[in-house]
Order: C-alpha cells, then structure tokens, then sequence
C-alpha cells in the first residue's frame, strides 16, 4: 500500500523555494535624493487650508458654497429617483454638544427636530423646497438639513445641510 502523502518538495527540479528571485533588484539599487522628497503634487501652492475658529462644518456638502435653490433641487430629484424618501430636520445649534451631562458618550445634538414627518408621497424636488421655505421662515435662526431614507435597507443613505443662520 502507497502513502497518499510525500515529503518530497513541491518545487520542481528539487527546489522548494517559490517566492520572489533576487534578481528583481539590482544589488547597486539605490534612490537618488530628489525621489526622496515628500510632494503632495504640484497643485499644493493653490490648495487653502480650512479654518477652524468660529467656522463648524457638517457632513456632505457643507465645504461647498451655500447650495442655490437649483443644486438642492439636483440633490433631491437623485433622492427621489434613487427610490429614496426625503425629509427634513433642524436645530437651533446645529452641532454635537455637551450641555446636560459630562458623562462619557454622551451628547446633545445627535438626534435633530423632524420637520412635520417624512415625505413618503414625495414626488417632485419643489414639495422638499417648499416645505424648506416653511421651515426657514418658521425657524429663521436654526440649522435645516435634508435626510434621505431607504425603506428597503431601513437606513438613512444621504444627509446634507441646505441651510445655516446667518449669525
């Protein structure tokens, strides 16, 4: 009876060694000093660092310009063809905070005001602006965001900023 195993090497002309060859790199392989040096790309001296002080950014979109009535429109036709449901919220501060309690993990913020329910028959981006009007108007000093919910994945997919008080 034969064993099924060998202890021979898989390699093949007795040589069990499968990995890179030496001869890759040449031995007198080195790097010049001018490959060296860091770059970022040859776009760095237009690029502008971000502000920190008294300047709170959100989430999607909001390093962008202020959105005009058309690029929320834009945002809101993909929410609807995506099959997704829009709705909106706001708050006065807009951000996560800590007011009620120092403990760890805990902050105020994290959860928005809904505004009305979402918008389940949403067929057309001007009801989401319409209702953003009313809300504007209702709340001139509050933050609005829009929300777009996936009833099928029960998750919010998208959220972006439409409107900041001018303080």
């Amino acid at each position: 009876m034969s064993s099924v195993f060998s202890s021979a090497p898989f390699g093949v002309g007795g040589s069990s060694f499968v990995g890179l060859k030496r001869t890759l790199l040449p031995s007198n392989y080195s790097v010049s000093w001018s490959r060296k040096t860091v770059s970022n790309g040859s776009k760095t001296l237009c690029m502008k660092t971000w502000n920190p002080i008294d300047n709170k950014r959100f989430e999607t979109l909001s390093y962008l310009p202020p959105l005009s009535q058309e690029s929320i429109a834009k945002e809101v036709d993909y929410i609807i063809n995506k099959g997704w449901i829009p709705c909106l919220e706001f708050d006065q501060v807009g951000r996560q905070h800590r007011e009620n309690s120092r403990m760890p993990g805990y902050y105020d913020g994290r959860y928005w005001t809904l505004w009305k329910l979402p918008m389940f028959g949403c067929t057309d981006s001007s009801q989401l602006l319409k209702e953003m009007e009313e809300c504007k108007n209702t709340y001139p000093n509050a933050y609005i965001r829009c929300l777009a919910f996936d009833n099928v994945k029960k998750a919010q997919c998208m959220s972006f900023i439409i409107h900041k008080p001018r303080i």
